[in-house]
């Protein structure tokens, strides 16, 4: 096995480091989501956390890592009878993006299981990270069927596999860690709140410390087995402060007043539900004991918060995570442990001889929050020596929601015109989004799992069987008895039962839904620059982002004004990054509206090459009008043709205002072969008479 990087010389990531060490001293904490940039060093710290875990005793020859002082009595490899036992290293196991759900579960042999009866079950990375660690790189990239098994499991403690009624239970407590690009696209709201805690990471801006970082990392590469020796005291000293922490956690007290400060924090912050209140509740537990402190303190419930919380308030995804820390702290001294004070109110002095500056049940300040730890901890809790990178750091850290210090917000772009023809207008905001209407790709796909378009999906309803393609998927039980029954006699069976080959399986085909690829191609010209008229634009592209995100679409955006047409925003996961990349949309200019869908045209040849499954879906948000180079119209009209003649799914998107209407975007949507919407009719609560869909198109060219 090769050499990991040392946890403790890894520079800086002060979150980062207490959060999966608070994991690691207190399991039911629940895990941790690493959000932040590339190149952060998110794997290399998760990698080394397994490391500095204890030794875990387990049964002999048992595949799913059975504790012998109480040995799981479902166990598919037991009973286990009482004897020696044998200890083995904490494992850390890697969920590959593109795993299957019998690789993450575990496999059932349907054959045998049909034929002789027989539970064959081969064990699936669930089982290998029992006691351990899994590690999900690019969390938000899993499809969702496989993060909803996930999560389910880190949930109960337990993975259920069921087909068939034949059933396997198996014990899978792990810690689970995460990691992903936010670039990339959100996790849902409802997966985000099953991870106990989140940290953002990003790279230092200081350039001290970014030379420590480039000096160790080259000394790792040269040298693996002598860098790690190097820091092999400060490792030990962590691992014996774990095992410390993990001795005292049981007695930590988690007193009432530090339960309603959480409490009210929870409330004030308006989160859902209760979980929060109960991870913050055991991070706060293994924040005094990683202290060596036997009572939970307010700096104790501030920490906890800061790290349980931000990815819990979100109400959209496209409200950028974090908390307000004055609101925070506002919170925290209005519920502070005022009722301690109680007991000396029949002393109706308020200062006199006895009242030092300890005075107070529990020692605090003079504000009465308990006041912060000693930095340095208790003087018998084990600490590690080094100066940059030993545990001392993480143990109360300067807790950030923002990112890196000394990061500027980036600033929205001012650009000039690109022809001269009209001076460029100052983007303004979008409209209030609202709920679409769902705008589907005809025909029946087979792309990734998602909530647009009809697909082939390995989750949905069954229409049909097939014989397998490679592994076998969901039985299909009616039709591989079917199969099977003509040929009893030939197998010698002429008395009850059944014998089923492997020619006999069939598979169920099942039709659910697929995600799209959603590319919105935005006119920005001097004709849709009327403020409030962009505005409205603006609010019902909004309005179609949100609905992507939560249909699980890819989404891409391109603009034309003036002379050309630019890809705003690569197709990305991320609808955050195209809100974004929407509120700054400058206007003014002439209209190429030719240049516009000649680009879409060149975006979507590359993606089908990277993703020929992804099938999709163009928005056409215009008025129409073509305006800019030779002989626009005619060029905008073999434009679109091209991208019909190529089976492109298009819906144009009205904008045409006034009393006077030219309807140049219907001539559009009929060159597209596609719909044409108006904003009113977007409006998935429009009354109008006129219900067209993408659909409707397709009758339209079969008829």
């Amino acid at each position: 096995m090769s050499t990991r990087y040392p946890f403790t010389a890894v520079v800086g990531m002060d979150d980062l480091r207490l959060a999966l060490l608070l994991n690691a001293v207190s399991p039911a904490v629940g895990g941790v989501l690493v959000r932040g940039e590339k190149g952060t060093a998110k794997s290399t710290a998760v990698r080394a956390l397994a490391d500095l875990l204890p030794d875990v005793p387990v049964v002999p020859g048992c595949r799913f890592s059975c504790d012998p002082a109480a040995p799981d009595p479902q166990c598919p490899d037991g009973p286990h009878e009482s004897g020696p036992a044998e200890s083995r290293a904490a494992r850390m196991v890697e969920l590959p993006v593109g795993a299957s759900e019998d690789r993450l579960v575990g496999a059932l042999d349907i054959e045998r299981a049909l034929s002789e009866g027989v539970k064959a079950f081969e064990p699936g990375l669930l089982a290998d990270a029992h006691r351990g660690i899994l590690y999900v790189d690019e969390v938000n990239l899993l499809h969702d069927h496989l993060i909803d098994l996930l999560l389910d499991a880190a949930a109960m403690g337990s993975s259920y596999v069921e087909r068939e009624g034949v059933s396997v239970r198996h014990a899978a407590r792990f810690l689970l860690v995460g990691t992903m690009n936010p670039e990339e696209g959100e996790l849902r709201p409802q997966l985000l709140d099953r991870f106990g805690l989140t940290v953002e990471v990003a790279a230092s801006r200081e350039p001290d410390q970014r030379v420590e970082v480039v000096r160790r990392r080259l000394a790792y590469d040269a040298d693996p087995a002598g860098f790690a020796a190097r820091w092999a005291d400060e490792e030990e000293a962590l691992r014996q402060r774990i095992a410390t922490a993990r001795a005292l956690l049981p007695d930590v007290v988690l007193g009432d007043a530090a339960l309603r400060q959480i409490a009210a924090t929870c409330a004030a912050f308006e989160v859902d539900g209760m979980r929060a209140d109960i991870v913050m509740a055991r991070t706060a537990t293994a924040l005094a004991a990683w202290a060596g402190r036997a009572e939970v303190t307010e700096e104790d419930v501030r920490q906890a918060a800061l790290l349980a919380l931000p990815h819990r308030r979100r109400r959209n995804p496209f409200d950028a995570p974090g908390l307000d820390e004055d609101k925070l702290d506002r919170t925290l001294e209005e519920y502070g442990p005022q009722e301690d004070s109680q007991d000396d109110e029949p002393d109706p002095e308020p200062e006199g001889p006895d009242d030092g500056p300890d005075g107070g049940p529990d020692g605090g300040g003079p504000d009465g929050g308990g006041g912060l730890p000693p930095q340095d901890g208790p003087d018998d809790a084990p600490r590690p020596s080094g100066a940059d990178a030993g545990p001392e750091q993480p143990s109360v850290p300067d807790q950030r929601s923002d990112g890196a210090p000394g990061q500027q917000p980036a600033q929205p772009r001012n650009e000039a015109a690109e022809d001269g023809a009209a001076p460029q207008k100052p983007a303004v905001g979008a409209a209030e989004p609202f709920k679409t209407k769902r705008l589907d790709v005809p025909g029946l796909g087979e792309g990734a799992d998602g909530r647009r378009s009809r697909a082939r999906t390995a989750h949905g309803r069954t229409t049909g069987s097939r014989r397998p393609q490679g592994a076998l998927g969901k039985l299909h039980l009616a039709a591989t008895v079917q199969a099977a029954a003509p040929h009893q006699k030939r197998r010698g069976r002429s008395g009850p039962g059944l014998v089923v080959r492997r020619d006999d399986l069939r598979e169920a085909v099942r039709e659910g839904r697929e995600g799209n690829l959603v590319l919105f191609v935005v006119d920005a010209s001097g004709s849709m620059a009327a403020r409030k008229r962009m505005t409205a634009v603006k609010g019902a592209v909004l309005s179609l982002l949100l609905d992507a995100y939560q249909r699980r679409d890819k989404v891409g955006m391109i603009t034309f004004r003036g002379a050309d047409a630019e890809v705003a925003l690569p197709p990305t996961s991320s609808v955050e990054a195209g809100a974004a990349r929407l509120e700054q949309l400058p206007t003014g200019g002439r209209t190429p509206l030719a240049a516009g869908l000649l680009k879409a045209h060149e975006v979507l040849r590359v993606e089908r090459m990277r993703d020929a499954s992804r099938r999709p879906l163009v928005v056409v948000v215009t008025d129409g009008r073509a305006t800019g180079g030779v002989e626009p119209r005619p060029r905008a009209s073999k434009a679109a043709q091209l991208l019909a003649a190529e089976g492109v799914a298009s819906v144009v998107v009205d904008c045409e205002a006034g009393p006077v209407r030219l309807g140049l975007a219907g001539e559009l949507a009929r060159d597209l072969q596609g719909t044409a919407v108006t904003l009113d009719e977007l409006r998935a609560d429009s009354v109008s008479a006129l219900v067209r869909t993408v659909t409707d198109t397709t009758h339209r060219r079969a008829a």
